[in-house]
């Protein structure tokens, strides 16, 4: 394991696909074996056809001697080599590296022959360069789509990383309950993997998220009760809610995604270690948005290891209050001055990001984060509506925002650098209101691009 990794990421083992026969280097090792028999028929079959055409030509040149023969197997074989070590070459790039350890025992490689279950199906997700993006800005984005895990968001690796760390401290034993409060991705995926073990799953939301991920939550066999948003210092607060109900289980657990530093250590131990293998350790910075601040505190925090002069950014949706606290080193929102603080106090239609508070996510990775942008409700959807027309890239209006960051840091950094950031969710989920051009309207957001050619609508 890499000597870098924190001392409370580390596993002891015991935890299901900890076991070196389970885990994706097995597969990485079969896949290499499988590569050297056919490095040495290349070898083999070039000597071989080789030999026989220098013989042939001897022939017919009336020289055909022995010694002429061995020469030929000679070079055959000097050409099989050199298209072997080439074809290694290839395939230890594509893997990076078959002696190389994963960070994370229990992700497995997608590039393996075969995976086990769900949760070999989470992580390892593609790195996608956005052209319409590059070519305009005169850099390289590259985005992790993390969108593609199985349940859609990245909050699959962080609930995954709850539930295991849940089972090895004993609080979840079979047939418990989770419990999470959570505005609809992070309960889908503990749905989901309750479904996978045999667990009973709780899910509390505030009801002005989208319908379609309530929905999508109860089809996936959750109980949902769906709160009014208020502000975190209301005891109905749906995650205060929620965290009452699991301390009243004894068999079962709060997941708490928000405080729980499982979060931060999911993307620490394998987003991060993923995109810098990606990249070839070759980025200039990486940008995102945060809610519980589990992802941009726990992949910054393994790149700027790596490499202190990465920087990493963040862009802040409309009433957080994160980019006073990375600006000025203050946890403040405009909003808070103009609300009571019984009130939410968001007004944006993004969903999933922004807080008003720091969490013990954020706070782990603060120390890494160098600067803030701020966003808009209109960039966002503009980008939403850029990136499907010019990319064919249905997202979600945390990937969207995610996106307007990636440029202001793009323009901000200049021509040829390399940005990445990441896809965290997908425009299935938010047909009824980023999509909906009724309702964006409703808002005093124009849901047409000012010009579908340029991102002049990112200020």
């Amino acid at each position: 394991r890499p000597s870098n990794r924190p001392a409370h990421s580390r596993s002891s083992g015991k935890g299901r696909g900890c076991c070196w026969h389970h885990s994706p280097l097995a597969g990485r090792r079969d896949l290499v074996r499988k590569q050297q028999a056919w490095c040495d028929l290349q070898i083999s079959c070039w000597g071989l056809l080789t030999a026989d055409s220098t013989a042939k030509w001897h022939k017919r040149t009336m020289k055909w001697d022995a010694s002429t023969f061995c020469v030929g197997i000679g070079v055959g074989v000097g050409a099989g080599l050199a298209a072997a070590v080439a074809t290694g070459w290839s395939l230890r790039g594509a893997l990076g590296g078959a002696a190389s350890e994963h960070p994370a025992e229990h992700i497995a490689s997608r590039g393996a022959l075969r995976t086990s279950g769900l949760e070999g199906l989470i992580g390892n997700t593609p790195l996608v360069e956005i052209k319409s993006l590059s070519r305009l800005t005169g850099c390289t984005i590259l985005a992790k789509a993390e969108h593609l895990n199985p349940g859609g968001s990245s909050k699959d690796r962080v609930a995954l990383s709850i539930v295991e760390e849940a089972e090895r401290s004993g609080a979840l034993r079979p047939g418990g309950t989770i419990v999470e409060g959570t505005a609809g991705s992070t309960g889908i995926s503990l749905a989901l993997l309750a479904r996978a073990r045999g667990y009973r799953c709780s899910i509390y939301m505030p009801d002005d998220m989208a319908s379609e991920k309530s929905d999508t939550l109860k089809l996936l066999g959750a109980d949902v009760v769906r709160l009014p948003a208020v502000s975190i210092v209301n005891s109905e607060h749906y995650c205060k809610v929620a965290e009452r109900e699991g301390s009243r289980l004894d068999n079962g657990c709060y997941a708490n995604q928000f405080e729980n530093t499982a979060n931060f250590r999911a993307h620490y131990s394998t987003t991060g270690p993923e995109i810098w293998r990606q990249t070839n350790g070759k980025l200039s910075a990486f940008v995102m948005a945060a809610g519980t601040g589990g992802t941009i505190s726990g992949v910054g925090a393994y790149l700027r290891e790596q490499d202190p002069s990465i920087e990493v950014v963040l862009i802040d949706p409309p009433g957080s209050a994160l980019y006073h606290k990375v600006v000025s080193g203050v946890c403040y929102a405009n909003e808070q001055s103009e609300r009571r603080l019984q009130r939410n106090r968001y007004d944006t239609i993004t969903e999933g990001i922004g807080i008003d508070r720091l969490t013990a996510n954020f706070e782990l990775g603060l120390p890494h984060i160098s600067k803030a942008h701020r966003g808009t409700d209109q960039e966002a959807v503009h980008m939403a509506q850029f990136l499907l027309h010019h990319d064919g890239l249905f997202l979600g209006s945390s990937s969207a925002m995610n996106c307007v960051g990636a440029v202001k840091v793009a323009r901000e950094l200049g021509p040829g650098h390399t940005v990445v950031t990441m896809l965290c969710d997908s425009g299935t989920r938010a047909t009824s209101k980023l999509y909906n051009p009724e309702f964006l309207r409703s808002r005093g957001l124009d849901p047409a691009l000012p010009d579908p050619h340029t991102l002049s609508f990112v200020k």
